[in-house]
């Protein structure tokens, strides 16, 4: 027994010595854990699924490296700063394919295909680039569709495709040309706060451009200062435009004011000769004629071997050409634009251009050559130049004010052949003519195809063919356009009044208190108190006063009873919706207070039935008990 004991001892030792690791000398084996690979892949993918459970504590406490120097990591960006437009590199792969697919639509005039492509492109796989957007309003512009440009501005606006100086510069020019000088101003003060970039001169130029023609010329002129103090350099287009403000208002004295603070500017030498033509109408206007001639040759004088003093463009040839036509100069301009005819080479020389033409229209049109306008505005396309809506509408305006509307017409044919898309003011001037040539079908005719053509004509262009069709006798077609116009327009009472008064004139008095009618069942018209005045009036002529307070009084009823069958209609609803939210939400939880008064008045009226059928069977014994002791008894 102690011999076992011993041995047992010593086994024991045996085990319970600690393990010491092999000699270096020793290559040791792997031994399996796992009875099978089998076991040991499914006891790794145990692991891989705990690990994704739960990770590993490390990884989630930070690691401190004392050795390794701190990170400062870069402050995190400001999400309201302005986004940087893309540089022209990214013009590059598909996204340049898509730029020359959308310039090729733009050369083919199809510019609403252009826009829709563009706007397709926003959301799909090849972006387009500030670039190609700016291609395509820029073509907008120049037919002036500035109603499309803004709507398309808009949109890429949202889409995130940040905008560059030059999409500023289109919307500028789009409200300038517009009329909207205020707005052109704030949305260059946004550009000066907001804009990452700063103004380009195009940006003065179109600005003061802009005012100047708006007869604005005290903004013009602080606009300048304010660019030279933001130290952009002297510009001769910007003086250029300032010079021709002040020449339009005949003050000689600015022009030459301007003129030496441009010299000054420039150290002494103006060498660009866009303002020659100012020059000369300064000299004019001080009646300097020989002076103006002089400036004149310095300016042209080049057949005659001599170094021109002036650096003359396209622009300040027309400049010349202007001063010229307007001071009794016209021979002298027609035998300059025909010099600069023959010098015209594009794209190497390009001596004339699209104002050119207009300038030269103009002094044929108001020496009353008409012919000779035609001709010449005929002729642009072989000099390479392409009118615009601009140059159509000028023509044919002086056409049409000189009893000359069948060439108008012929413009106005001739406008869709060359891709330029009539505006309003294109169908308001035929329309016009017509009516004073007595062809009142051939001017509604316009204003239908105006309407047609997605143009929104103002109030008053519709007021004037409202009347012009009346003063014919053509009422019922007067109507037509009133029904036509009235969802579109904002009307007044004027135009209410001059179509009341047609009907009220041929004695269509039912008509008149149908469109009474309308306007007191519609909530967005207005059937003012002066309205009220009138029709009354014309109806107390014939007699049927009391109608309009009949039919007052039947609107009236009607709006009350369309009400009462709404509120009706609301608290029907209501009782329908909390009625399925009664079947859904358990009562017992939610304490229906209708379902638990129900239950109690129900286990109420049980207690009672029970009551008195418990009370009822004794007295039915009694009574059955006297029976018989009575009939016992006898």
């Amino acid at each position: 027994m102690a011999l076992s004991k011993l041995i047992f001892l010593t086994h024991l030792k045996l085990f319970t010595k600690p393990h010491r690791p092999p000699p270096s000398s020793f290559v040791s084996l792997r031994s399996l854990s796992f009875a099978t690979p089998e076991e040991a892949a499914a006891e790794r993918r145990r692991r891989k699924r705990r690990l994704r459970i739960e990770p590993p504590l490390n990884s989630l406490r930070p690691q401190s490296h004392p050795q390794q120097q701190p990170h400062h990591s870069s402050p995190p960006k400001n999400p309201n700063a302005p986004k940087l437009p893309e540089p022209v590199t990214a013009l590059t792969g598909n996204r340049l394919v898509l730029h020359n697919k959308i310039l090729t639509l733009i050369r083919q005039n199809d510019l609403d295909e252009a826009a829709l492509l563009t706007r397709h492109s926003v959301y799909s796989n090849c972006r387009p680039t500030v670039f190609t957007c700016n291609a395509v309003m820029a073509a907008l512009l120049r037919q002036s569709r500035y109603s499309d440009l803004l709507s398309l501005h808009r949109f890429v606006n949202q889409a995130g495709i940040a905008a560059n100086v030059v999409t500023h510069n289109l919307l500028i020019n789009a409200y300038v040309d517009c009329r909207k000088t205020d707005t052109a101003l704030e949305h260059y003060k946004q550009l000066i706060n907001d804009a990452p970039f700063n103004p380009s001169p195009t940006t003065y130029r179109i600005l003061i451009k802009g005012l100047v023609d708006n007869n604005k010329l005290d903004r013009a002129i602080e606009l300048k200062d304010e660019m030279l103090v933001k130290g952009l350099d002297a510009d001769p287009i910007v003086y250029h435009y300032l010079m021709s403000g002040q020449a339009r208002v005949g003050n000689g004295d600015g022009v030459f004011g301007l003129f030496e603070e441009l010299k000054e500017k420039m150290g002494g030498v103006v060498s660009d000769g866009v303002v020659c033509g100012d020059l000369m109408k300064g000299y004019f206007l001080r009646g300097m004629e020989k002076e103006a001639m002089e400036v004149y040759n310095e300016a042209y004088d080049e057949a005659a071997g001599q170094v021109l003093k002036y650096r003359m463009s396209a622009v300040a040839y027309n400049s010349v050409l202007d001063a010229l036509s307007k001071n009794g100069k016209f021979d002298e301009a027609v035998n300059l634009f025909g010099r600069m005819m023959a010098k015209h080479d594009p794209p190497m020389k390009l001596s004339l251009n699209l104002g050119s033409f207009n300038v030269m229209v103009d002094g044929y049109c108001a020496g009353g050559r008409f012919k000779d306008a035609i001709q010449v505005f005929n002729c642009m396309g072989e000099m390479r130049c392409r009118p615009d809506t601009l140059s159509y509408n000028n023509l044919i305006e002086q056409l049409c004010n000189n009893g000359m509307l069948a060439e108008a017409e012929e413009l106005y044919k001739g406008m869709g052949e060359k891709g330029v898309s009539p505006d309003e003011f294109t169908f308001v001037l035929l329309m016009d003519s017509c009516f004073r040539d007595g062809r009142p079908d051939d001017a509604a005719g316009y204003f239908k195809t105006m309407v047609d053509s997605k143009l929104r004509p103002n109030l008053g262009v519709y007021n004037r063919l409202i009347e012009g069709l009346v003063k014919v006798g053509k009422v019922d077609e007067a109507k037509s356009f009133y029904e036509l116009m009235v969802g579109k327009l904002k009307m007044d009472d004027a135009s209410y009044e001059l179509m009341m008064k047609a009907l009220f004139g041929i004695g269509k008095v039912d008509e008149v208190l149908a469109m009474v009618g309308v306007l007191l069942r519609d909530e967005g018209l207005e059937f003012s108190a002066e309205l009220q005045e009138f029709v009354k009036g014309e109806l107390g002529k014939e007699g049927r006063e009391e109608d309009l307070v009949k039919l007052m009084e039947d609107v009236e009823r009607e709006k009350a009873e369309a009400a009462a069958k709404e509120a009706e209609a609301a608290e029907k609803a209501k009782a329908s919706a909390r009625a399925a939210v009664s079947s859904l939400l358990p009562s017992k939880l939610f304490g229906n207070k209708e379902e638990e008064k129900a239950e109690e008045e129900e286990s109420v009226a049980e207690t009672a039935s029970e009551t008195d059928s418990v009370d009822a069977v004794p007295v039915e014994e009694a009574t059955v008990g006297e029976n018989r002791s009575e009939a016992t008894s006898g």
